[in-house]
């Protein structure tokens, strides 16, 4: 160790009369610490949302939406057999989506109801992993054995389940205000439909208010004869979604055919978050500059402090630079330690809202049931970096103040 660590490390120890710069320098520690350890939690939740609504989103929507200018598609079934015969896609579902009113006994809700081919359906989105009970595949009429009335199945989100008090099994009625025309107009359609499964994505705004049905079933419910609003796609690889799409536009013969990607479906969403992860780290990285600040004034108060000890070290033929070397490594210590302890101390915090989820939130408000976290390494090093250059940043300036100080002035009255 050369004598610049030396003596660094020395003055950091503090003695008697210098108990005041001791506490001072264990602010600046304390004060890293909180910077880092608040950045880390921080950007984790942020981190954690993103990816979290990220694998909601594709679980319950597809990787790409084929839509027609016209509002609806009438020769569906073409269109899938021309979709399902490209390299790049695993499978194409079509849909129908409507607003519906829920009853059941004194219970009152407003959904989405969308109607799906099974079969497809399972093969397009995540829906067959999310089933609490049932299964997709009893939409159709009949799926209850012995069962007096043979009616459709519906399935619904677990949310919804629970506002309207209607589980598996049990009968609940669907009013649609898109009718069938009669003598004095339009007049709402209803129709009873039996729970065969409840879903959960986790997602709040799904599980709440979608209800699925069979393609067929909504068809004739809502009175649209042969077709749907849309025809999900799901891809082999889903960041091609822009390049398959446009492939797609062209296959289909371009207008009225447009292809949706998953990013432009939810790019405004995703880009609040990044904005929002953006603010947070700009405020809480204030933090860390502040306990720069501390460190300079430790550093300052120490040159004052030790002025008689820079006077003999320059008298016995120490140099500028190695008067500041003493002074950037006890900033550094400062820096390197604060950032030490908060780099533990967040990583520790995100350990535990990961394995524990101790803090829970209301899904209705944040749609999560739980704050989300996901700890990334390069995040955390990114941080601690950007700690430790600012640390060394706060220690120039009393650094040079000490090297420019002149032995025979500050001797002068000893």
């Amino acid at each position: 160790m050369n004598y610049e660590w030396m003596v660094a490390l020395r003055y950091l120890r503090a003695r008697r009369r210098q108990v005041f710069i001791s506490v001072i320098t264990l602010i600046s520690i304390l004060g890293v610490m909180v910077g880092v350890a608040a950045l880390i939690v921080v950007i984790g939740v942020m981190s954690g949302a993103q990816e979290d609504i990220k694998e909601k989103i594709l679980g319950a929507n597809s990787h790409l939406t084929v839509l027609s200018y016209h509002d609806r598609i009438d020769d569906y079934q073409a269109v899938v057999d021309k979709l399902n015969r490209l390299p790049e896609v695993v499978a194409a579902a079509p849909y129908l989506e409507s607003q519906v009113m829920l009853l059941f006994n004194s219970h009152v809700a407003t959904a989405v109801i969308r109607g799906v081919e099974p079969d497809s359906a399972l093969k397009a989105t995540t829906i067959g992993a999310k089933m609490i009970s049932g299964n997709l595949d009893y939409l159709k009429p009949g799926a209850f054995k012995g069962e007096a009335e043979q009616l459709p199945g519906i399935a619904i989100g677990r949310d919804l389940s629970m506002s309207i008090a209607a589980g598996y099994g049990d009968v609940v009625s669907v009013i649609s205000p898109t009718g069938a025309l009669g003598p004095m107009g339009l007049s709402p359609s209803a129709r009873k439909f039996r729970v065969v499964a409840v879903f959960s994505f986790g997602f709040y705004e799904v599980d709440s208010g979608f209800v699925f049905v069979s393609l067929e079933e909504a068809q004739k419910f809502l009175h649209l004869g042969d077709q749907v609003d849309g025809i999900e796609v799901k891809l082999k690889d889903l960041f091609l979604a822009d390049k398959v799409g446009r492939q797609i536009e062209k296959e289909l013969g371009g207008f009225p055919f447009w292809a949706r990607t998953w990013m432009e479906a939810h790019g405004p969403l995703f880009s609040a978050l990044k904005v929002e992860q953006l603010a947070f780290s700009i405020i809480l990285a204030l933090i860390v500059l502040v306990a720069g600040l501390n460190i300079i004034s430790t550093l300052v108060m120490m040159v004052m402090e030790k002025y008689r000890d820079i006077a003999i070290l320059k008298s016995m033929g120490a140099t500028d630079r190695q008067i500041m070397k003493i002074f950037i490594y006890q900033g550094l210590v400062i820096g390197i330690i604060g950032t030490a302890l908060g780099a533990f101390l967040g990583c520790f915090l995100c350990w535990l809202q990961i394995r524990y989820q101790i803090v829970h939130l209301d899904p209705t408000v944040y749609q999560f049931t739980t704050m989300p976290m996901r700890l990334a390494w390069s995040n955390v090093l990114a941080i601690s970096l950007f700690a430790i250059l600012i640390s060394f940043l706060s220690t120039l300036y009393p650094a040079r103040q000490a090297a420019k100080m002149n032995p025979a002035e500050s001797l002068r009255y000893e």
